[in-house]
């Protein structure tokens, strides 16, 4: 069999979807390759800073390693800003989205709030953006969540910070085994991820 036949899902046999499984588990083994390419692709997106995206995302998840954050957060801080080029308006939730089948919640909700934190650190203590749809304060809102230091410093000491066309940033090769190991893990695996269920 190449191709199924049916045309509508409610048609297919349990032969067509046995050879769809088998497929889709191979498909899956290559996560890691096009969470490669599209990194690659931040090079092309959001002119107007100093750095590509491309150069933020690595310099990020340079800073998360140099101040001892484990693998999982450091590739969180790899692939933060994955949902730029395809959700401007929610870019943190579609990163979430990707890494969640393969880290513990924390991570993903980091990942997931970290657009709304970001805001407290654009421009100095005074300024407040409204004139461009900014709220500082929104994190406010949060701030007796469980993980919300974990996300401030997420923000504070690498996000924020990462946008230095000097600092001695980490290439994309160099990140290339930590990628492999997140994303070769079993999705949904009950050895990092406590509960499958668990809504954004």
């Amino acid at each position: 069999m190449e191709k199924v036949n049916f045309k509508r899902m409610d048609e297919g046999t349990p032969e067509e979807y046995q050879f769809l499984h088998e497929r889709e588990v191979e498909f899956t083994k290559n996560v890691s390759e096009r969470i490669l390419e599209a990194l690659k692709n931040l090079d092309n997106s959001l002119p107007g800073y100093r750095i590509t995206r491309l150069q933020h995302s690595l310099q990020s998840a340079t800073r998360a390693e140099e101040d001892g954050a484990d693998v999982e957060l450091i590739i969180g801080a790899l692939i933060h800003d994955l949902g730029d080029e395809l959700a401007p308006a929610n870019h943190s939730q579609l990163a979430a989205t990707i890494i969640r089948p393969y880290v513990r919640e924390e991570v993903t909700w980091i990942i997931s709030m970290h657009g709304l934190f970001q805001m407290f650190y654009f421009g100095p203590e005074d300024y407040q953006g409204e004139e461009i749809g900014i709220n500082k304060s929104l994190r406010g809102k949060l701030k007796n969540h469980k993980w919300f230091e974990s996300c401030d410093r997420f923000c504070r000491d690498w996000d924020q910070m990462s946008f230095d066309p000097n600092y001695p940033t980490k290439t994309l090769d160099y990140f290339k085994p930590l990628i492999n190991e997140i994303f070769s893990r079993e999705p949904f695996d009950p050895k990092y991820v406590t509960s499958p269920e668990f809504s954004l």
